[in-house]
């Protein structure tokens, strides 16, 4: 597998090696939540959910909630964190390429997961997505925007892999995704000194 492999995330966890991870949700997710922008009791999908403050928040707000990720010790932090909460969330021991929900969802929250892969499986990625959304789902989108100077001699280095947003609206075509109007929102992440553009696309 080219990219960063379970043992790698595994590892980091374990240590705390964290840098991207703020030690609370995200505040754009906050931002939708707080606009309405899940439907009340929605089912919602957060892959590569990490030890889960999304996942908290998201089951505080009373959605059905699945985290996934297939690092053992981020599983196992985002369940002390809802117990410590008194939430309740599934969570999923798996590989995004290859898992499938039982049904389909009516939102995923993707934030850090396809950041993390390396860029030769974003389309299978892309394509899981729009498998797991039901017809009119809505995918809450951050996309890393992690600019290297090295790009320009043809070089791929992460993670965080760089979402350039050419990249993105080609990984999610407006023939099986609606774009909203830009501009997005950009969110700035202090541990990782990068930004994020927030993006809500609706599967047709």
């Amino acid at each position: 597998m080219n990219g960063p492999t379970q043992e790698f995330w595994q590892a980091r966890f374990i240590e705390g090696q964290m840098p991207w991870d703020r030690g609370a949700p995200n505040p754009q997710l906050i931002a939708w939540l707080e606009a309405g922008a899940f439907a009340a009791g929605s089912r919602v999908l957060v892959p590569g959910c990490g030890q889960g403050w999304e996942v908290v928040a998201l089951a505080a707000a009373g959605m059905h909630v699945t985290g996934i990720d297939f690092a053992p010790a981020a599983l196992a932090l985002c369940r002390g964190h809802l117990e410590a909460a008194g939430l309740h969330a599934e969570l999923v021991g798996a590989d995004v390429l290859h898992w499938q929900p039982e049904a389909p969802a009516d939102a995923v929250f993707e934030q850090t997961c396809l950041c993390a892969l390396y860029p030769d499986y974003w389309v299978r990625y892309a394509d899981q997505l729009h498998r797991w959304l039901k017809p009119g789902g809505r995918l809450f989108a951050l996309f890393m925007q992690a600019p290297r100077a090295s790009a320009a001699e043809g070089f791929i280095e992460g993670p965080p892999y760089h979402c350039d947003i050419h990249a993105m609206r080609a990984l999610f075509p407006a023939t099986r995704w609606e774009w909203p109007k830009p501009p997005y929102p950009r969110i700035f992440n202090r541990g990782i000194e990068r930004e994020e553009l927030a993006v809500i696309l609706t599967r047709k």
